[in-house]
């Protein structure tokens, strides 16, 4: 029927559980099935927080959940957090460990730290048989060195918001990984991220959000929600010269692929 939403949508990677949602997360989530949105995952943002993703998804047939710690609270990673994670883990709904890597843009934590926690959430991964959900800032080959050496490939795995260019981008898919596209492929000042959004496989890339952060164009400096996921399918439809609804289908295929859904 004409005007009528194509259910086609996925955003692999928000973060709902934080306080920028706590005055309509009802209404946030509701918005995002009115958008087209099929599945969505909510990522772990700290330490201990998974738990609260997974209460979150056990309430929402779409919604699924990852457990992780981000590289900035690789400082405060111990023997107890990772078994917190693999409690998590094993909860009804999780799909991958994440999101993990390395941030040496903030250096919020040390990099050797940093480092070390990367290679123990790979070896927790494979210990589990899940996909990863990579994190990588202003740190290309040791991320992709690492992933190497720790034979990653083996359970495959996500670059959210991918931020290369086409190299970075032949690299990693190189290494049997999928690329997320968000909001930044639509910023005017992202012509590598739009190129490398172009050149990967239309089989190997996935969009998400990134909620409540990084809000696509035209509505950057408002928070972000899953609803506008569908303006970054709609950018790497114009790049790729395909229908937004045929990137839906592409990158929901996908990700129920890389997150062993299908």
């Amino acid at each position: 029927m004409e005007g009528e939403v194509a259910r086609v949508f996925s955003d692999s990677h928000a973060h709902l559980t934080l306080e920028h949602f706590d005055p309509d997360r009802d209404e946030v989530i509701a918005r995002a099935r009115q958008a087209g949105i099929v599945r969505l995952v909510t990522v772990a943002s700290f330490i201990g927080d998974a738990e609260a993703c997974a209460a979150l998804a056990a309430r929402h047939d779409f919604i699924h959940f990852t457990a992780g710690v981000h590289p900035h609270e690789a400082k405060s990673f111990t023997p107890e957090v990772a078994q917190g994670i693999r409690r998590a883990a094993a909860l009804p709904r999780a799909v991958a460990i994440g999101e993990i890597g390395l941030d040496y843009h903030y250096d919020f934590s040390p990099r050797d730290a940093q480092r070390q926690v990367f290679r123990d959430q790979i070896g927790l991964a494979r210990s589990l048989t899940l996909p990863i959900v990579v994190h990588t800032r202003e740190a290309w080959d040791d991320t992709l060195l690492i992933l190497g050496e720790e034979r990653a490939r083996e359970i495959g795995g996500v670059f959210h918001c991918f931020s290369g260019g086409k190299e970075e981008a032949r690299r990693c898919l190189d290494l049997g990984f999928y690329l997320s596209f968000a909001g930044p492929v639509t910023f005017k000042n992202s012509s590598g991220v739009a190129e490398a959004a172009a050149f990967a496989p239309l089989d190997r890339i996935l969009c998400e959000t990134d909620s409540p952060y990084l809000t696509p164009h035209p509505f950057r400096g408002k928070r972000n929600e899953p609803a506008r996921v569908v303006l970054v399918a709609a950018k790497v439809a114009d790049l790729k010269r395909l229908t937004p609804e045929a990137v839906g289908e592409a990158t929901t295929r996908n990700l129920e692929t890389i997150f062993r859904l299908a």
